[in-house]
């Protein structure tokens, strides 16, 4: 399979999104606080969103994905400060899962899916009890979150208008989804939930890092019953997901083996994020081949712990994760696409990787 190489759109794109973390990265290391950085990345993911989308567009669907990403990241900083149990965060996640699939298919957010919203709370909920007030570690991911919409904010190509409201669609699909809606919002409960007790059960540490990965394959489905098609984009979207996080925890393990000071570490995390961004609509395994370093490091910074372990907990765990989210894939359907979700206005392309043109509407 071939990809394209990127373009000016997707460099101009990519740095927003690193301008977005290196600000609150500096702060903090000047703070001398680097082991809060997991809370910023999370923040800085809502300029991710919008990507190929101008004026108020963008800004109301990178608001969206802030609101998400910070209510994530709320939930699961408050099951860490109470220690809860893993099972507690599998219940939360899966419950999350639902709904922010049912709210990003109601708002029509690109990336498609709930994932970096489950992975936010699956994250910050893994984080030990006792770093940093709750509130405090709230406050940084939703600053840097307002930061990351602002900034993309700067150079949009249309102007501040338009009727793209701040709800648009949310109210009629909450209230009544369409039956597409609702069954792809289930598939990612049913796949999310599951992999989680998969690990759970098997005594993995991070379950996460599986329901996580459960979702990635069900973001490049339409909402309505997949075809042969979409099935292909879901075996490729798995296979992309499998080798970048397998090259990625090869990258990872070099890095963590120079033993570098925390400063260090989250300069390398931070900067991983823009090789993140600018391939992740050209080639979805290549973006994660940096993005899993990324977590990891970031990981590394507020819970050490033995790398061989941690990497081989997290190899697993991603073959878990994407096994289950394509079962789910293949065994959940609609008898017929007629009640799905109407068509959004850029068709998905061959691999699911939205790429930055008209909209920004295409799944990824």
């Amino acid at each position: 399979m071939t990809a394209a190489l990127p373009n000016g759109d997707d460099h101009r794109h990519a740095f927003r999104v690193l301008v977005g973390l290196v600000v609150p990265t500096v702060a903090l290391l000047v703070a001398g606080r680097p082991e809060l950085l997991v809370y910023a990345v999370f923040g800085a993911f809502a300029g991710m969103y919008g990507r190929g989308e101008g004026g108020r567009r963008r800004i109301t669907h990178q608001l969206q994905a802030a609101g998400l990403l910070t209510a994530g990241s709320a939930i699961g900083v408050g099951l860490s400060a109470v220690s809860a149990p893993v099972w507690a965060l599998v219940v939360a996640e899966t419950a999350f899962a639902v709904v922010g699939s049912l709210l990003a298919d109601a708002v029509r957010l690109r990336p498609a899916g709930p994932f970096f919203f489950i992975f936010a709370l699956g994250a910050t909920a893994t984080v030990p009890a006792g770093l940093v007030a709750p509130g405090a570690a709230v406050a940084i991911c939703a600053g840097t979150a307002l930061l990351a919409v602002a900034i993309g904010t700067v150079g949009t190509p249309a102007p501040l208008r338009g009727r793209h409201g701040w709800f648009a669609g949310v109210r009629s699909v909450v209230r009544r989804p369409p039956a597409g809606v609702r069954l792809h919002a289930v598939r990612y409960g049913v796949a999310v939930g599951t992999a989680g007790s998969i690990g759970l059960a098997m005594g993995f540490e991070h379950a996460n890092w599986a329901m996580a990965a459960a979702a990635v394959p069900l973001a490049v489905i339409d909402t309505g019953r997949p075809g042969d098609a979409e099935v292909r984009r879901v075996l490729t979207r798995a296979a992309h997901r499998t080798v970048g996080t397998m090259a990625g925890l090869l990258l990872a393990a070099a890095l963590l083996a120079l033993d570098l000071g925390a400063g260090a570490v989250a300069v390398i995390a931070v900067l991983l994020l823009w090789p993140t961004e600018l391939f992740m609509t050209r080639h979805y395994a290549v973006a994660i081949g940096f993005f899993t370093p990324l977590i990891m490091l970031m990981t590394e910074l507020t819970a050490p712990s033995p790398p061989l372990r941690m990497l081989t907990f997290r190899a697993v765990d991603t073959l878990i994760g994407v096994a289950v989210g394509v079962l789910v894939a293949l065994v959940i359907r609609l008898p017929d696409r007629r009640s799905r979700l109407p068509a959004f206005d850029v068709p998905l392309d061959p691999v699911g990787l939205d790429r930055p043109e008209g909209d920004g509407h295409s799944g990824r």
